[in-house]
């Protein structure tokens, strides 16, 4: 299932001229941060900075896997709320530029899905990793007690087995160097397979979604705090 993704996401390069989404749209990105700054609700957040697949192209809000980890949380008990900062056709040198607007809330974990776009357009994966360790070390500098989730993904065999090589080890470098938990795939179980994913082969459908956020979950959960994080017992 791994090959017959990377080799749809090889023909998105070619058709999208290298974006995970064609267009970069902000979908919903900014107004739910903005809701999340000017809301009164004090509790930590768990931000996910990602791209189409965070911002959940092509499904409803309350669809994508965010939303879905937002009903895990509150059925769990845990303090803590979701904020969506996924962004169609985002790279981890764009993330980079907007996360410090994204940190002046309280931050308790980042989820961080950067990184197929800068695959598909074929970018210099050393200023990509710059660019997400960049990341987390001022994610951990403003809030250093939140916990760091990194997303890994696969890139596109079209890219040589050299730089899909680099890249998928630039997760894993990534998640041991800053001692993060890491998602070995986010899209494990649901790219390549036709009926969890829209007409383009890429991006999931909500069933698709629902998949997503079992991986996001099953590494997301023991690394939400405990001290005074639940709500009941």
């Amino acid at each position: 299932m791994i090959q017959v993704y990377t080799r749809r996401l090889g023909a998105a390069l070619l058709a999208c001229g290298g974006l995970v989404a064609c267009g970069a749209e902000t979908q919903r990105a900014d107004s739910e941060t903005r809701r999340a700054s000017s809301s009164e609700d004090v509790r930590p957040i768990v931000l996910f900075l990602g791209t189409s697949l965070t911002a959940g192209l092509g499904v409803s809000p309350e669809e994508a896997y965010p939303a879905l980890i937002e009903r895990k949380i509150d059925s769990a008990g845990y303090a803590f709320r979701v904020v969506n900062a996924g962004v169609s056709g985002e790279t981890a040198a764009g993330g980079l530029r907007r996360v410090d607007w994204l940190l002046r809330q309280p931050v308790g974990v980042l989820v961080l899905e950067l990184g197929a776009n800068d695959a598909l357009r074929g970018q210099d994966l050393v200023e990509s990793k710059r660019s997400l360790q960049e990341i987390i070390s001022r994610t951990k500098a403003a809030h250093p007690a939140a916990a760091i989730v990194i997303a890994g993904m696969q890139a596109p065999p079209n890219m040589g087995r050299a730089y899909t090589g680099e890249f998928r080890r630039m997760f894993d470098d990534l998640a041991v160097e800053n001692g993060a938990a890491l998602i070995p795939f986010l899209l494990e179980d649901v790219g390549g397979v036709p009926e969890l994913n829209q007409p383009d082969g890429i991006h999931p459908t909500a069933d698709g979604h629902a998949i997503m956020a079992e991986h996001v979950w099953r590494v997301l959960e023991p690394v939400l705090p405990t001290s005074g994080s639940k709500q009941h017992e």
